[in-house]
């Protein structure tokens, strides 16, 4: 068995219904309750609310331009919060994502390759620390340039971005094939 599929089979053997829910209401009220907060300090100290973490897409210029608009004060605050919240929330985001597509996936019985599907959010959360490491090095090192890191860095934001929307695509199309089964709509 390959170290992906033990990964894999074990978020499907160990996670369970309590773990689900427990996770289910950390992202909820980290949503409600922490985000908006971290985004209006930032908001205040950055006096913007452009960042790369919350674009799609953005270029290395893009990131120079917000590293000057932060200033100095506001790159270390952007720094510091790259290394703090932004590994905590990572976590939060892949239990939610791994627990909801694990229990979601576990009953239907569908081929070894796309049960592996649990797996996307692993990948958006490597990418998430590869792109904080990318820009705090940025925003660290500026007015100084960083070819290749800057070049980068909105590369690891893109595909973080879209292994998150496809996290949550499985999730919703796990769930209408579940229901679907459950209905005996299709045969799964």
């Amino acid at each position: 068995m390959s170290m992906l599929q033990n990964v894999s089979f074990k978020c499907y053997r160990l996670l369970n219904w309590k773990i689900l829910i427990a996770t289910t209401l950390f992202f909820i009220l980290f949503i409600i309750m922490v985000l908006p907060q971290v985004t209006e300090n930032s908001r205040s100290i950055l006096g913007t609310g452009h960042s790369p973490d919350t674009s799609l897409i953005y270029s290395a210029e893009d990131l120079y331009t917000m590293a000057e608009a932060y200033g100095a004060e506001g790159r270390m605050y952007y720094i510091k919060l790259r290394y703090t919240f932004d590994i905590v929330w990572p976590m939060v985001y892949l239990f939610f994502l791994v627990g909801s597509i694990s229990m979601i996936f576990r009953p239907l019985e569908i081929k070894t390759f796309w049960k592996k599907i649990n797996l996307l959010p692993f990948g958006a959360v490597m990418l998430d620390f590869m792109e904080n490491i990318a820009a705090s090095i940025v925003m660290y090192r500026y007015p100084l340039r960083s070819p290749v890191i800057a070049e980068l860095a909105p590369i690891f934001t893109f595909f973080k971005w879209s292994l998150i929307g496809a996290s949550f695509c499985a999730l919703i199309v796990g769930m209408c094939l579940l229901i679907s089964r459950q209905l005996k709509i299709i045969k799964i």
